[in-house]
């Protein structure tokens, strides 16, 4: 107590008094102790704050520290969905991947935790709790025995001053003996701690290379637990991306054509398929199809319908202008326009011959240059619209029509310019391209095609489409008042235009109980009568004679849109020579007589498909000077003289003029 209290002293005096402070340690240990004090406050806050990453409670063990973990809820949370939803849908698949992924990166979190236990935060413990502190406790008594020293130094010195009064001097030398005895113990003392504390600093500054190993093995340790979450992580992923391609119901709208066909197995892209084949049912003879615009709500209605693969698609058969602009959104919604970015000059090029001969032939050089699947979808939307423009007394789409609301939708540039400008002059050149295409389909395309391309499509029952014209919900009926020489169908006098039956719902996988459409599932043009010109095909103003026409309702080849030939008397057709003034006929109202065009032969197509790799046009009409190239079934045959150097191709690729003669 009294040692307490004399220490006391002794420091008030240091404080107060000014007094003498004796200072044991050298500035290198107060260096030393200077780092150890900052060491242990970062070490303090790297350890408190790596506590809070922890996930789990320190000291768990690993195998209940892997059901806490929040890893694990997820997982288990996953693996409750897949319970739910099954295995039949691809979020279920994916679930049931994704649950055991979750499982094994909760295993290696939990290990990843019990290691930095076991590495970083016991060591980082043991630093902060036990090393430093024994350092600066060994500080602490230090300073004490300091205080002690200087206490009896002050008290040996007071005493000795003392034994020079003269009073007592025995008494007072043997105090003072006494105080001296003390103040070398108490010096002693020091003496030693010093030394154990010098030695306990040394040894910290040694081994702060092993401190500062911590941090590495922290690190080591992050890095270890990442790496064998990334090998569980692509050891799944490769099975999710198979799950995903494999998956086939994915939106067909803004997805490329290569791809959807790729994903889906088809030949024909399925929105286009669906409504050629719901449009072949009802909107044939719908007046200003394709041109008039569908309520936004229905049309957005049918793209997500066939966006996800639906097969309840009956409703929308009553409603023919949401189906075209169905049609005519898909076609502008593809990445890349059916025509291709990369032909789109060529294209361009092509229309822009002033000769209608070598417009036809460069056109055909293009259009055989297409990929494979854009060429066979374009085929079946041009055999579609060629169809379409049979009807064109009723449904007022004649080819040039066509070609203005549809052209835009299948070719234009790539994003140069305003939009404004771009959109106006790709309108125009599309028109362009698209309509001398349409006039001469079956010269472009001379392959028969089926419609009904997949065999997904079975006919709509006729009563369930009697029953919706009765119910009202068709909204614009079939016009009835027509004569019946208007409808096309009708010219060969058979009656399977009535019995052809609806073209069909979608049926989803193609399930083997839906047979296959044969109402419209080949369709084509309808067949020649041989009695004569149709009486539906009116000419507009032309510049030559125009060569024989592929069909009896088209225009011929090389003949601007909507032109016919102008018929010669007796039934014999006949054409200018390059010296005769062209005459240029007015156009002839809706009350005059329609001015019609002979039955000519059409050209022979090419002589090899597609599939040969053929690179040439086909042969087509001569003119004169050109050797014959056959008979037609038609009564005429083509003569022609030989060319001048029958070995070597056209140059231009022009057309070749026919020259109709009487079979003998």
């Amino acid at each position: 107590m009294k040692k307490q209290f004399n220490r006391m002293k002794q420091l008030a005096s240091q404080t107060v008094g000014r007094a003498e402070k004796t200072e044991v340690l050298s500035d290198d240990l107060l260096q030393i102790e200077k780092r150890i004090d900052t060491i242990r406050v970062v070490s303090h806050n790297t350890h408190k704050r790596l506590l809070t990453c922890l996930q789990v409670p320190q000291g768990t063990e690993v195998e209940k520290r892997h059901k806490k973990i929040p890893l694990m809820g997820l997982s288990q949370c996953m693996q409750e969905g897949f319970t739910s939803m099954g295995d039949d849908s691809l979020i279920g698949k994916l679930l049931e991947i994704c649950s055991e992924a979750e499982s094994k990166l909760a295993w290696e979190l939990a290990q990843h935790e019990v290691q930095i236990e076991k590495d970083v935060l016991d060591p980082f413990s043991s630093l902060v709790e036990v090393d430093i502190p024994n350092i600066q406790k060994q500080r602490k008594q230090l300073a004490r025995l300091v205080l002690d020293w200087d206490s009896a130094k002050i008290r040996h010195y007071q005493m000795q001053k003392t034994s020079f009064s003269g009073a007592n001097i025995q008494a007072v030398a043997a105090k003072v003996d006494s105080l001296r005895e003390e103040m070398e113990e108490a010096g002693n003392k020091v003496e030693q701690c010093k030394d154990q504390l010098a030695s306990d600093m040394y040894n910290f500054t040694s081994k702060e290379g092993d401190y500062a190993n911590y941090y590495v093995t922290l690190l080591e340790a992050q890095a270890d637990y990442h790496r064998k979450s990334l090998a569980v992580l692509e050891r799944v992923l490769p099975t999710i991306h198979t799950q995903q391609e494999t998956w086939t119901e994915k939106p067909a709208f803004g997805t490329a054509l290569e791809e959807h066909l790729q994903r889906s197995g088809r030949e024909i892209a399925l929105p286009l398929e669906a409504c050629v084949m719901m449009l072949l049912e009802t909107g044939m003879k719908e007046e200003g199809l394709f041109r008039i615009a569908a309520g936004a709500s229905k049309l957005k209605k049918l793209k997500a319908a066939l966006d996800c693969s639906t097969s309840q698609l009956e409703e929308f058969y009553s409603d023919p202008h949401a189906v075209a602009g169905a049609l005519k959104s898909y076609l502008r919604e593809l990445p890349e326009p059916l025509m291709t970015y990369q032909l789109y000059e060529e294209w361009i090029h092509a229309a822009g011959l002033s000769d209608p001969e070598r417009k036809l032939q460069a056109l055909w050089t293009v259009c055989n240059k297409l990929p494979q699947p854009n060429h066979t979808n374009l085929s079946y939307l041009i055999k579609f619209l060629a169809k379409l423009a049979q009807n064109r007394d009723i449904n007022k789409m004649t080819p040039t029509n066509i070609a203005i609301v549809l052209g835009p939708n299948l070719l234009w540039a790539k994003s140069e310019g305003t939009m404004s400008d771009m959109t106006a002059a790709t309108s125009v050149q599309a028109v362009t391209v698209i309509e001398p295409i349409l006039h001469h389909a079956d010269w472009f395309f001379p392959d028969e095609i089926d419609f009904n391309k997949s065999g997904m499509f079975s006919p709509m029952a006729p009563a369930s489409l009697n029953s919706e014209c009765e119910s009202g919900t068709l909204e614009r009926k079939r016009p009835v008042s027509l004569p019946a020489a208007e409808d096309p169908g009708k010219k060969d006098g058979s009656a399977k235009s009535k019995d052809a039956g609806s073209t069909p719902p979608l049926v989803r996988n193609a399930s083997a109980g839906l047979g296959m459409g044969t109402g419209h599932g080949q369709l084509g043009a309808p067949p020649s009568t041989g009695t004569g010109p149709s009486p539906h095909v009116t000419r507009r103003a032309t510049k030559k004679p125009a060569p024989a026409p592929p069909k009896t309702s088209n225009p011929p080849p090389g003949q601007p849109a909507g032109q016919g030939a102008n018929p010669q008397p007796g039934g014999q057709s006949g054409g200018l020579s390059p010296g005769q003034p062209v005459v240029q006929p007015r156009r002839h109202s809706s009350n005059q007589t329609s001015i019609h065009a002979p039955s000519h032969p059409p050209p022979q197509p090419p002589a090899q498909g597609r599939e040969q790799g053929s690179h040439s046009p086909p042969g087509t009409p001569t003119s004169p000077g050109i050797p014959t190239i056959g008979a037609h079934s038609s009564g005429y045959q083509f003569v022609q003289d030989p060319p001048a150097h029958p070995s070597l191709p056209s140059p231009t690729g022009s057309l070749q003029r026919p020259r109709p003669t009487p079979k003998p």
